[in-house]
């Protein structure tokens, strides 16, 4: 009998989180505890790590996305446990899930099958309460907002100039765009305002990009809510809510240590999606994972154009990281769905539509390579793969790229079926040909950066955007926030904004609808066609099979 993820992960044999620590050199006293099996690490403990050298960095990234599923952060995780076997010792990095996923269509981030990462059920629900620290961090300072407002408004905030919104970790269309304070004058001003996805939220972004709760302090108090009637930005430090909200996010920034099915240690921590915020775990847990180990294995969202760029131009830029390689992880799958095979039929052999398909991956082994980090291809392996498929995949890789793919078989046979491509990531860590560079320096302006991106990375034309977001990115520079990396909020399933695009379309244009200066984190993102920083539940959301068996076990979660 096959089973199904939740039930590989409650049969999985757990060591005490003590346990776990100790494998990589920390004392029980230099974590904090929740439950048995996941902890905290302690401030004090990752301060006297920084004169340790630091580990090598491996990206796991992937195509394009497609129903059929690719399976980035199972193989994160197979490779990493592949890795410890091998004698590499090695911690892999994660993020973690969001809820809306998770009772919407996408489901958790544990990873799947015999590569996971336990408590499975924890992980992708409450788990230390990171993200709720997140959302009422970020909803506090949308309550001082109209609670100045309320109480004569001082710095003369204009309410049509308001930017900060709200947030909430579900998915929920119908808070796109809401009216607040109705009711009368005890309930404040009414005004148009919404709600974010709390993946989507600055605050979430801060966290995962600041070193200390110094450097979290000092970006919160940098976020720009608004203007003044004057034109004047008006921060958070303006509201003196700084102090407050880095209370609340006291707790949050320090890493989450678990295990993964075979023991070996795993940090899983902050959780930005890739296509509409910038898709990479903390750095202060990638950072402490460096000075742990040999090797340090962690994944960005959804295909390399997103979660990959974004690692690149905006985590490693601004943390100082070398990637020393990077996996692009693929399946036979969803290459046939690029190569316009239905989701029905992905069962039979189809050459023809997978040589189509392989147009997709072809483009992101190059997008990659292009910032000067060597690849390598993992075949995430099917039972309905046949051999000629296969080899047509690993003979494309090699004849076209000069880039190997090998089989992996992590899913069902856990760190076992990953052993040849950890033998592949070692040597190209060890061949010392990595030099990256990010796609464009600092000094180039917000415009030319996006249109970077699009010919760059998305193969497209150019940009599209309108007389009132070219003036105002020019205001951001004006205002000195030129030297930003962009954050580009995108479909995930196209190299173009349309969703339906599939395959490795070139010559398009992107258009962008907006642009929102995110001044504590240090990025402009940049909204393109029609995506939403608030997704909506499919027709049939995943939340209605999740529910508690007689025992009071979960079911239904994957």
């Amino acid at each position: 009998m096959n089973l199904t993820d939740i039930e590989i992960a409650r049969n999985a044999k757990l060591k005490p989180i003590f346990d776990i620590a100790s494998s990589i050199n920390i004392n029980s006293d230099q974590i904090e505890p929740y439950g048995h099996s996941k902890a905290k690490l302690s401030p004090s403990f990752i301060d006297g790590l920084k004169d340790k050298p630091d580990g090598k960095l491996i990206l796991v990234t992937a195509m394009s996305p497609t129903p059929a599923g690719e399976g980035k952060t199972t193989t994160t995780v197979g490779l990493g446990d592949a890795l410890n076997r091998v004698g590499k010792k090695t911690l892999m990095c994660l993020r973690e899930p969001s809820l809306g996923p998770c009772f919407g269509m996408k489901g958790g981030a544990a990873g799947g099958g015999y590569a996971q990462v336990v408590p499975m059920e924890d992980i992708n629900l409450h788990f230390t309460g990171d993200f709720h620290a997140i959302t009422a961090t970020h909803n506090l300072l949308s309550a001082l907002i109209d609670n100045h407002i309320f109480w004569g408004n001082k710095l003369k905030i204009d309410t049509r100039r308001i930017t900060w919104r709200r947030v909430l970790d579900m998915n929920d269309r119908s808070l796109r765009d809401i009216v607040s304070a109705m009711g009368g004058v005890p309930n404040g001003y009414p005004r148009q305002t919404g709600f974010d996805i709390t993946v989507a939220s600055e605050i979430m972004a801060i966290l995962c990009l600041s070193n200390n709760l110094d450097d979290l302090e000092r970006r919160i108090a940098n976020i720009i809510i608004g203007r003044s009637k004057n034109k004047d930005v008006i921060r958070a430090s303006d509201l003196k809510a700084a102090g407050a909200m880095t209370v609340l996010l006291k707790d949050a920034l320090s890493p989450n240590l678990v295990q993964t099915l075979e023991n070996n240690p795993a940090f899983v921590h902050g959780g930005p999606f890739a296509n509409i915020a910038h898709g990479c775990n903390s750095v202060v847990a990638t950072k402490t994972a460096l000075k742990l180990s040999d090797y340090v294995v962690t994944e960005a969202g959804f295909g390399a154009d997103l979660g990959a760029e974004k690692f690149f131009d905006i985590k490693c830029r601004k943390a100082g990281l070398k990637p020393s390689a990077a996996v692009i992880v693929a399946t036979i799958r969803a290459l046939k769905m690029h190569g316009g095979v239905k989701k029905s039929n992905l069962k039979e052999e189809n050459l023809n539509a997978l040589k189509d398909g392989l147009e997709n991956l072809g483009r992101h082994i190059k997008n990659v390579k292009s910032f000067g980090v060597p690849v390598a291809v993992a075949i995430n392996h099917f039972v309905a793969d046949t051999e000629n498929e296969i080899n047509l995949v690993k003979q494309y890789c090699q004849s076209e790229h000069d880039v190997e793919a090998i089989t992996s078989k992590h899913w069902a046979l856990g760190g076992e079926g990953a052993e040849e491509l950890a033998h592949k990531v070692i040597s190209l860590v060890e061949s010392g040909k990595a030099d990256f560079q990010p796609l464009y320096p600092d000094s180039m302006p917000l415009l030319e950066k996006m249109r970077t991106i699009v010919q760059k990375i998305y193969h497209g034309k150019d940009v599209s955007v309108d007389k009132t977001i070219v003036k105002r990115l020019e205001g951001f520079e004006k205002q000195g926030f030129g030297h930003f990396p962009i954050c580009m909020a995108k479909t995930q399933y196209s190299f173009s904004a349309n969703p339906n695009t599939l395959g490795a379309p070139s010559g398009h244009v992107v258009p962008i609808r907006e642009v929102r200066l995110s001044a504590g984190a240090e990025f402009i993102v940049a909204i393109c066609g029609e995506i939403m920083t608030m997704p909506g539940l499919p027709g049939k959301p995943a939340a209605v099979d999740i529910c508690l068996d007689k025992n009071g076990q979960i079911e239904g979660l994957f």
